[in-house]
């Protein structure tokens, strides 16, 4: 059949809107016409070919849409069925089963290579093969064929152009509090970074109940939004020594703390505001073969630990219905950190993104 995608070329150039050829769902397949999708950064990052994915291709891994057809072997959903979509796994390594899917031995082979494990693509142009499965669902198309292990049901009374964020963003973002740190309530918590990922760490902290939850940003208009959001302190790391303004708040250091930036100035700035036996997460990515440096000296003497997150450690088919019932339930307003886009102005929603002006875009097809 024909579809509607948006096209990664290669460093530097925009989405190119293609008209492109989608073969039947193979087996192990759904067929999904996309209602919407998030952007995120991994996004911009493999579109600039921070990571090795051949272009041409199709990205996009937070979709969310309607089961078209299934392929052979699938039992999860049927034709009809409301569907959200997430990053894709093996199902069968030790990661997998012991319910830590998001470090599958085989995560980068099937959410990176823009291949089938059997070496094809799902998409053409003009008999030539362009990159599909991109975290098992390629979802800048307006159909795609997803791997049945990146599809989460959800119910048919929550909206579709709203949810394609919980696939990656803000399950990473909340996943990484709930999932990993895990606070006590009455505990203390900070934040670096307050794009989507950030700001749904910190409403995942009020979800746990943190008494004190403290955002640290160099943009104004984040750290107001934080504010409104339910951070009780903001930091300005431009013009405020952060480290020590966390101590200051905290009384000598914070309980948890997430870093979302990848910055080696902001991880080294999280390590050292953490108190006696505080925890702290990083999700941000960075270029491989970036460091960063840790005072183990110091460090040391205050038992904390940290820990490196992907996809905020969660099992999305169980821990994205419990986002979406505390959405329902008015406990977490991710709703609150989005923009919606026509998808024809997904080259606009990437910039606002990047620019600061938009937390989380969302496209609409």
């Amino acid at each position: 059949m024909k579809v509607t995608a948006a096209v990664a070329t290669g460093r530097g150039n925009p989405l190119a809107i293609k008209e492109l050829d989608l073969q039947e769902p193979g087996p192990g397949e759904v067929q999904v016409r996309m209602v919407a999708t998030g952007i995120c950064h991994t996004d911009a990052v493999v579109r600039d070919e921070w990571y090795p994915t051949p272009m041409p291709a199709v990205l996009g891994h937070e979709g969310a849409g309607v089961v078209e057809k299934v392929g052979a072997g699938v039992t999860a959903v049927q034709p009809g069925d409301h569907v959200l979509l997430s990053f894709s796994t093996c199902g069968i390594c030790n990661s997998c089963v012991s319910g830590h899917p998001a470090y599958c031995t085989q995560f980068l082979a099937l959410n990176f290579t823009g291949r089938r494990p059997d070496g094809t693509a799902a998409f053409s142009d003009n008999g030539e093969p362009v990159g599909s499965h991109f975290f098992g669902q390629s979802s800048f198309a307006s159909v795609s064929n997803v791997a049945e292990r990146s599809v989460i049901k959800v119910p048919a009374t929550v909206p579709l152009e709203l949810l394609g964020p919980l696939g990656c963003s803000v399950q990473t973002g909340a996943g990484a509090v709930l999932n990993v740190l895990d606070p006590e309530a009455g505990s203390t918590f900070v934040v670096f970074g307050t794009g989507a990922v950030g700001m749904s760490s910190l409403l995942a902290a009020l979800v746990a109940n943190c008494s004190t939850i403290i955002a640290v940003d160099i943009v104004e208009s984040r750290l107001q939004r934080a504010q409104e959001l339910g951070a009780t302190h903001v930091i300005n790391g431009r013009t405020e020594n952060a480290t020590d303004r966390i101590k200051e708040i905290t009384g000598g250091g914070v309980d948890y703390a997430v870093d979302t930036t990848g910055n080696q100035l902001a991880f080294r700035a999280m390590v050292d505001s953490l108190g006696s036996h505080g925890h702290a997460a990083l999700v941000g990515l960075a270029a491989p073969g970036t460091e960063a440096t840790i005072d183990i000296g110091n460090t040391i003497l205050t038992g904390a630990k940290v820990s490196m997150v992907i996809e905020g450690d969660s099992v999305p088919q169980t821990f994205i219905p419990r986002l979406i019932s505390l959405y329902q339930n008015g406990r977490f307003p991710f709703d609150k950190l989005v923009r919606s886009y026509p998808f024809a102005e997904i080259n606009t929603a990437f910039s606002d993104s990047e620019q600061g002006i938009t937390v989380k875009p969302i496209v609409v097809f």
